[in-house]
Formats: C-alpha cells, sequence, structure tokens
C-alpha cells in the first residue's frame, strides 16, 4: 500500500485541493481518513452554471463535476502526497465516469494552478508509470468550487434515515452508502487494478 512520508516541518496555514473522483461521497469518505486532512467538502466545479444544485449537474448541461474539495495542513501532508492517493483511489483509465455512475458528471479530473499543478502532473505521471497504462483523468486550471447541499456533506457517516432508497426503506444514509459503494464495484475495481497500492479499497 502506498504509504504517506513522515511530516514535515511547515509554519504554513491550511491550504485546499480539489479533485473529481466519480461518486463525491466516496472521495470525500476517502480522504477524511487520510492524517493530515482537516476536512473534505463535496461540491460542484468545471462548469458555467453559478451555484448548481445537484438535480442540475446530475441531469446534465452544467459542464460541472462532482468534486471533493479537500482543505489539509500541508505540515503534515502534502499536495503530491494527496494527488498521489487520489489516483490510486479512482480507475484513472476510465474516461467515461467511475464504476457504476456514467455521463459527464462522473469523470474524473484534479483542478489546480501553479504548484499544485506540477505536483499533481507528476503524480499522474507516476500513476501511468506504476499502471503502465493511458491515464485519462485530464488535470484542468482552478476553477470556483460550489459547496453541495447538506444533504451531500458527511453522507457516509450520517445516521439520518431515507424514507425511500434504493437500498430499503428508513435505511440510515451511512448503511444506504455502504450498500450503494459495494454495489457500485468501487473498491472491487479498485483493488482488482491498483492491488495493494490501492489506500482505500476494503
Amino acid at each position: 500500500m502506498l504509504a504517506l512520508a513522515a511530516p514535515m516541518a511547515s509554519a504554513q496555514s491550511s491550504r485546499t485541493i480539489t479533485v473529481a473522483g466519480g461518486c463525491f461521497w466516496c472521495v470525500e469518505a476517502d480522504f477524511e481518513k487520510v492524517p493530515g486532512v482537516i476536512e473534505a467538502v463535496s461540491g460542484f466545479a468545471g462548469g458555467a452554471t453559478q451555484a448548481p444544485t445537484y438535480e442540475q449537474v446530475t441531469a446534465g448541461g452544467t459542464g460541472h463535476y462532482e468534486v471533493v474539495e479537500i482543505t489539509y495542513d500541508p505540515g503534515k501532508v502534502s499536495a503530491r502526497q494527496l494527488y498521489d492517493l487520489f489516483f490510486r483511489s479512482i480507475d484513472p483509465t476510465d474516461a467515461g465516469g467511475q464504476f457504476c455512475d456514467r455521463g459527464p458528471s462522473y469523470r474524473t479530473a484534479i483542478f489546480a494552478d501553479g504548484e499544485d499543478k506540477a505536483a499533481a502532473q507528476a503524480a499522474k505521471q507516476a500513476a501511468g508509470a506504476a499502471l503502465g497504462r493511458e491515464i485519462v483523468t485530464p488535470i484542468l486550471n482552478d476553477a470556483p468550487f460550489y459547496p453541495a447541499s447538506d444533504y451531500h456533506q458527511d453522507y457516509y457517516k450520517s445516521a439520518e434515515r431515507l424514507a425511500v432508497s434504493s437500498v430499503g426503506l428508513f435505511v440510515p444514509k451511512s448503511e444506504a452508502y455502504q450498500r450503494y459503494r459495494k454495489g457500485c464495484g468501487r473498491d472491487a475495481t479498485v483493488r482488482a487494478l491498483w492491488g495493494d497500492d490501492a489506500p482505500f479499497a476494503k
């Protein structure tokens, strides 16, 4: 499994990166487990519609990706380390979406400028070398981030019960999330692709 390096000495305040890895519930759940990550927030980026809703984005036509804005302590983890983890938490060879979620809003991408873009490009090159395959995840210019509604935040650990869901009646969000993640084949696909280098696949 890909390991994090030792904490780095730094006097910097917190920083953020924005990544699109398919279902934002899953990306948020993964990265909130990483030492040095302060917060991960689900939202949207990359499109023309200002402050879009989930319904607008998933219906198509906004140009937005489902993304997660990751706030981290650069004294404990670097952008490059986070990008390395990101590539190994997705299928970066799939240009049409991720796992069972298909369509433009579920495509993968990194939004970055400056030194973060250089770190992302280095991580992408390393991922391609590790897999021996073309990495189709684009590295795009940084874009405005629009947080999703409260309903979508911390979905993976919420005890709120859903009156109706695709996995049953009055199921807690946390349980619905686990059933969805397994049913969508996220961990199985990532594990088959990355093997022991998959940091979050169970």
